[in-house]
């Protein structure tokens, strides 16, 4: 059995997500997109963190932050998602059972050139998903939302941000950029050079997500010598 991941650490970038129970749809209307944005600004005040690029979708959303310290992220998005959860319940009276698949989850993102990779895997999401055929007609992403709003909510990239960004957000990824962040996402494992991957894993306790997933090989029996 896997062993659990010790707390976030702060100052490291980190990609979080999370998806709709049986992958129903979590937002349904333009107001509910506002309010959860509204909860991602609000949250800033309950705990440290910068927030540097967002794609709310309508079953599934992804927050891509940096924790001042190693109980920022746990409060920023525990105060998020269980208000989302409340305030959605209160609206919507007639819905029951779990609105999320579970508790949000958070990967460590290197903040280099897979960091640029991450943001533009994140903001790029409505146009791969044909719901607009531009990314920045998405209004519910830090790619798309309103020039104030993004002052507001948004922070300085940890790296610099390239000069033809919106061109290469609408490019198609290439499919081994794509297959890593998909790989993250679906092992919980830091996104980074094989070095900074390694020795994150080892920091936070995720070994377990760079390891191949089911049982080893049995080795090939020798046959018996003549």
């Amino acid at each position: 059995m896997p062993r659990t991941a010790r707390a976030a650490v702060g100052g490291i970038v980190y990609h979080v997500h999370n998806r709709g129970n049986g992958r129903m749809g979590v937002f349904r209307e333009p107001g509910d997109y506002c309010a959860f944005i509204q909860l991602l600004l609000d949250g800033k005040t309950k705990a440290h963190i910068e927030l540097f690029g967002f794609c709310i979708m309508p079953n599934h959303w992804h927050v891509v932050l940096r924790p001042e310290g190693d109980r920022d992220l746990a409060g920023y998005l525990s105060w998020v998602t269980n208000t989302h959860v409340k305030r959605y319940r209160a609206h919507y009276r007639r819905t029951s059972g779990h609105l999320y698949q579970g508790r949000y989850k958070s990967f460590p993102v290197e903040d280099d050139v897979d960091f640029r990779t991450l943001v533009r895997y994140v903001e790029a999401n409505p146009l791969k998903a044909k719901l607009v055929d531009r990314a920045q007609d998405w209004e519910w992403s830090s790619l798309g939302c309103a020039p104030a709003l993004r002052a507001k909510l948004l922070d300085p990239w940890p790296v610099d941000r390239p000069r033809n960004w919106l061109a290469l957000v609408n490019q198609p990824m290439s499919e081994t950029d794509s297959r890593r962040v998909r790989n993250s996402l679906a092992r919980s494992r830091p996104l980074g050079s094989d070095s900074w991957t390694k020795e994150m894993a080892e920091r936070l306790g995720l070994q377990y997500t760079l390891r191949p997933r089911g049982r080893p090989k049995r080795p090939a029996h020798r046959e018996a010598a003549n």
